[in-house]
């Protein structure tokens, strides 16, 4: 499927993550994507999570992260929602335990992002949905002149040099930004049984970080062209830094490859469609 513009409420040019987290949901919603009675883990979550979800009316959530602190509370500042603690690389969950997964913002503070991605396929029965940095070489220059992270320390220093970086350390983590074709690739890779259904949205944000630079004049340069920035992100993903997933994964049998069969012990090539595409093996190719 191809990539579709920017949901329609309307954004905020700073600080407008909030709104385009929740008018991708009021979307998937709207269009019966997501149901508010779906059993729902949101992964690397914290309360912007909780609030963009209550807000819309989601009713069963587990919020998950690595926030040892949390431990003593038991997560208390996410109710009315459940609090975990989980490692989104190596979730403790059977397979298929939930409707969905979301993510908002927390792949790339992983060591292996794509490990979390598929982590999150796995545990999901529907589909997953995801927020991130989106790459393109517009976001890559603007990551080299400064505008951008390369390495996200502002999450570190507003967590007083303790929590934030990677894998929630005091180290900052690599920003790893992702497209398109890439999160399709791997999910597509992972699964390789029938087609996934997937839609992708995109956004262009001011980062909160330039305003607390020493040195403002990137922040007013920004500042000053936000208005074409966030047109151009809306009708050229090029120019986008943020991109939102959503993969639907597929209904089986029906949806199976037709080159595929599927019986009680699993999917299997259907050698019947296989002949009737190559030929047979002669005697002499037939291993003994």
């Amino acid at each position: 499927m191809n990539p579709v513009a920017s949901p329609s409420e309307p954004e905020v040019v700073i600080s407008s993550m909030e709104r385009f987290y929740r008018g991708v949901l009021s979307e998937l919603l709207d269009k019966g994507g997501l149901g508010l009675d779906d059993k729902i883990l949101v992964v690397c979550g914290g309360e912007a999570d909780r609030d963009c979800l209550t807000s819309l009316g989601f009713k069963n959530v587990t919020i998950s992260n690595l926030d040892e602190r949390l431990r003593a509370s038991g997560g208390e500042a996410f109710a009315p929602y459940h609090w975990e603690f989980q490692d989104l690389e190596k979730l403790s969950y059977p397979d298929e335990h939930f409707d969905f997964v979301i993510v908002h913002s927390g792949l790339h503070h992983l060591r292996s992002p794509h490990r979390g991605l598929l982590e999150m396929y796995r545990v999901a029965r529907r589909g997953i949905l995801g927020f991130e940095p989106h790459d393109s070489g517009f976001t890559r220059m603007g990551a080299r002149l400064g505008f951008g992270q390369v390495y996200e320390d502002a999450a570190v220093f507003a967590n007083e040099g303790r929590f934030g970086g990677v894998a929630n350390t005091s180290v900052p983590n690599y920003v790893y930004r992702f497209d398109a074709k890439e999160i399709a690739s791997v999910v597509q890779t992972f699964n390789p049984v029938a087609e996934h259904e997937r839609r992708f949205w995109y956004s262009t944000q001011i980062p909160d970080r330039l305003k607390s630079l020493r040195n403002g004049l990137r922040y007013w340069l920004v500042r000053l062209a936000s208005g074409a920035l966030v047109l151009l992100g809306r009708c050229f993903p090029f120019f986008a830094n943020h991109i939102a997933f959503h993969i639907r994964k597929p209904d089986l049998p029906g949806e199976l490859f037709p080159w595929l069969r599927m019986d009680e012990e699993g999917v299997k090539a259907d050698q019947e469609w296989l002949s009737r595409k190559y030929q047979p093996k002669s005697e002499d190719d037939k291993a003994p």
